[in-house]
């Protein structure tokens, strides 16, 4: 029988082969010898028999078909909800089309693949939600501290899987891009915070890891699978553990530039060694900076302090011990400063009153060290204002040196003589007539000067514990008189040249008398090596000469402590016969000996 027979060719060929069958039956039924009546019920019976086998293959079909009916039905409806969750109804057109002409079985067979299909992309689906869910899960506990955050999409997704499109698949990846971007933010700002405790932490000495956990655990990075907590209460505690490190930082590095400025006071006060200060170098370095420029580990941590904090206490015993010592040197600095600038110190913190203080106990000797540092402040800064009168002091009495050796040069009889260095002494001697000179203006205007000083600070100038003016006026007296004195000279000089000319022309002339090595005196220069006269060491004062004693500010300084030693004096001195000249000498020796013989006086 062909495969593909129609219906009516079927039935055909089963009637015949019923008709050939019954045919049969009646023959064998006839050689029997069954009765018609027989005939006819077994024929009625086989009749039923065959209804009934067919209205059972009816029924079979028919639920056959009303299954196939309903798994279409319902493969169509899981589709439809597939594609509904997807967000994909546009699939389902196709098979709208095609419902009413497929049969039963060709709309199983076609829509059996396409609900696996979408089956397997609603699993994929469900993955990739799965996969976003726990992802905003985690990010949205570390940024609210694990608190169980009520987000709108994850409780909507936890709730029910009926919205698996790919419109909020990208709702929920915006909002996962969205929690990344603030986890990124959030962990760059906990990182900046970290790595400032760990900075203060550092400087301070404290321990780093018990610090951050005591903000959170996670701070600690102990436990890796732990991811770190970025919430707002982290924030908090971080900040707070900042700023209360900021005001440790703060106390300890005022309390260790204290401790510094008095490190830096007892080394200058007790000289020490540059080792033992290389020390606390460290500790030192603070002072020049601010508190942010302060990061180098351990500079403020409270061993460092204590041990500055030693450091004082054991220099401090040790000053007691050595103030008195301190005290002395300082006073003998302030005698020196004062010596140069020929200033008279403080009486009132001598050597003696000094000692007999601090022995008694009556003055603390860090108050009198005090008292001498302010003296010795004042003397510099009175120093500062007295340097151009000081300096045209100087000038001063340079131009007395060079007059002085000028008064030398000119008593020395060899003094033209052809020489090595005669012409060198000459050239100085120029230069000091020159100099010579200018000293009443140089005086009068260091009077004025010293007067307008005097004036603006409403003190006297001192010089050596006298005035200055009055040493000025008395060498100006002085200079005058010595003037005078040099005329009176020059009037006798030729008083004695007409006694000679008279006596001469009495007695007639006769040879001068010998010259005798007790009118020679040593003179301002000495020979050199080649036989020509250089001269010494200039005079203060030209003590024997022919005119008073000029009193400047080195004839009022001793020579032993700087201090006056005798009062301001004129003295006229003897006449000196070795300043003058060879006429001079023969007309004072015959003066004499006309004296010795009676002879009446000239006038």
């Amino acid at each position: 029988m062909l495969a593909f027979e129609s219906p009516l060719a079927t039935s055909a060929r089963t009637s015949t082969s019923c008709n050939v069958l019954l045919r049969e039956l009646q023959q064998i039924w006839s050689d029997i010898g069954e009765s018609e009546a027989d005939k006819d019920r077994m024929l009625l019976e086989l009749e039923r028999e065959c209804l009934e086998v067919y209205r059972r293959k009816v029924e079979e079909a028919a639920n056959a078909k009303a299954r196939l009916h309903q798994s279409v039905a319902a493969k169509e409806a899981e589709v439809a909800t597939l594609m509904a969750a997807l967000g994909e109804l546009n699939l389902h057109s196709p098979i709208q089309k095609e419902k009413k002409m497929a049969p039963l079985k060709e709309k199983l067979a076609s829509i059996s693949p396409l609900l696996e299909d979408l089956r397997t992309k609603k699993e994929e689906r469900r993955k990739q939600f799965a996969d976003i869910k726990n992802q905003i899960e985690k990010i949205s506990g570390e940024i609210s501290g694990y608190n169980y955050p009520n987000d709108t999409m994850i409780s909507c997704l936890t709730l029910e899987d009926q919205d698996l499109s790919l419109r909020r698949l990208t709702e929920f990846q915006t909002r996962l891009q969205t929690l990344q971007k603030e986890k990124s933010d959030r962990l760059h700002k906990v990182l900046e915070y970290v790595n400032e405790v760990h900075l203060l932490c550092g400087v301070l000495g404290l321990d780093f890891a018990q610090t951050v956990s005591d903000v959170h655990p996670s701070l600690q990075r102990a436990n890796q699978e732990q991811s770190t907590n970025i919430s707002n209460g982290t924030f908090e505690g971080l900040e707070q553990t900042i700023n209360k490190l900021k005001t440790e930082r703060r106390i300890r590095m005022q309390k260790l530039k204290d401790i510094a400025g008095q490190l830096f006071e007892l080394w200058n006060l007790m000289d020490s060694p540059q080792a033992e200060k290389n020390v606390f170098s460290r500790a030192t370095s603070i002072l020049r900076l601010s508190e942010p420029e302060v990061t180098e580990p351990g500079v403020l941590s409270t061993e460092m302090i204590e041990q500055a904090s030693a450091e004082v206490e054991r220099l401090t015993k040790l000053k007691a011990s050595r103030m008195k010592e301190l005290v002395l040197k300082r006073r003998s600095e302030l005698e020196d400063i004062c010596r140069m600038t020929h200033i008279k110190p403080d009486a009132s913190t001598s050597v003696e009153k000094s000692n007999a203080l601090i022995d008694s106990g009556l003055v603390d000797p860090s108050e009198l060290l005090a008292n001498i540092e302010a003296q010795i402040t004042k003397v510099k800064d009175e120093a500062l204002s007295r340097k151009d009168i000081m300096d045209r002091i100087d000038r001063w009495l340079l131009a007395c040196e060079e007059e002085n050796w000028l008064e030398d040069y000119n008593q020395d009889e060899n003094r033209y003589n052809a020489g090595r260095g005669a012409h060198i002494n000459l050239k100085r001697a120029e230069k000091a007539r020159i100099t010579v000179t200018k000293i009443p203006a140089i005086v009068d205007n260091l009077i004025n000067r010293t007067l307008a000083w005097e004036e603006e600070k409403r003190a006297l100038f001192l010089y050596d514990g006298e005035r200055l003016v009055s040493i000025l006026e008395d060498y100006k007296l002085t200079r005058k008189q010595r003037e005078e004195e040099k005329k009176r000279c020059r009037d006798q000089k030729k008083i004695q040249d007409l006694l000679l000319t008279e006596r001469e022309a009495i007695y007639g002339s006769k040879p001068s008398p010998r010259k005798s090595n007790s009118f020679r005196k040593t003179n301002g220069y000495r020979a050199n090596g080649n036989g020509s006269m250089t001269p010494s060491t200039p005079r203060r004062n030209s003590v024997g000469g022919a005119t008073p004693e000029l009193l400047t500010p080195r004839s009022y300084s001793g020579r032993q402590n700087g201090y006056f030693k005798e009062m301001r004096r004129l003295s006229t001195a003897p006449i000196n016969f070795v300043a003058l000249s060879k006429e001079d000498t023969v007309s004072t020796y015959t003066s004499v000996c006309d004296s010795e013989l009676g002879s009446p006086p000239h006038s």
